[in-house]
């Protein structure tokens, strides 16, 4: 005997199509808004620094710098954070951007995208 439907399963006496009844429920259109408004979620906002936190940061990195030490540094792009771990190379004004050495290899960070430094040492 053949089975017409293979989506129906039975579950008692009751032949039940699990997940196929609520597929119809959501528009394509819905989805397509409720994946926006998930995205939107996870952005954030960029920090606002005043001239004692952009102070502290530029202390922190010539600090850094000087004792060659491992810092953690946090960037703000594209309304995410980011975090970076690794020893300050050098500091490169004229272009705008950190050197680092991390544990991947040589990388590069703009400065204006810094929004924090910690030192781990």
């Amino acid at each position: 005997m053949k089975k017409l439907n293979n989506q129906f399963k039975m579950q008692g006496d009751i032949k039940d199509r699990g997940n196929i009844k609520w597929q119809g429920l959501m528009l394509p259109e819905h989805i397509q808004m409720l994946r926006e408004w998930y995205k939107e979620d996870e952005q954030v906002k960029r920090p606002d620094l005043d001239e004692f936190d952009l102070q502290l940061i530029q202390e922190e990195l010539d600090i850094a710098l000087k004792r060659k030490c491992e810092v953690l540094i946090e960037t703000w792009r594209d309304k995410q954070l980011f975090k970076h771990r690794g020893i300050i190379e050098r500091i490169d004004v004229s272009h705008r951007e950190l050197v680092y050495e991390s544990p991947f290899g040589m990388e590069r960070l703009m400065l204006d995208e810094i929004v924090a430094v910690t030192l781990i040492d």
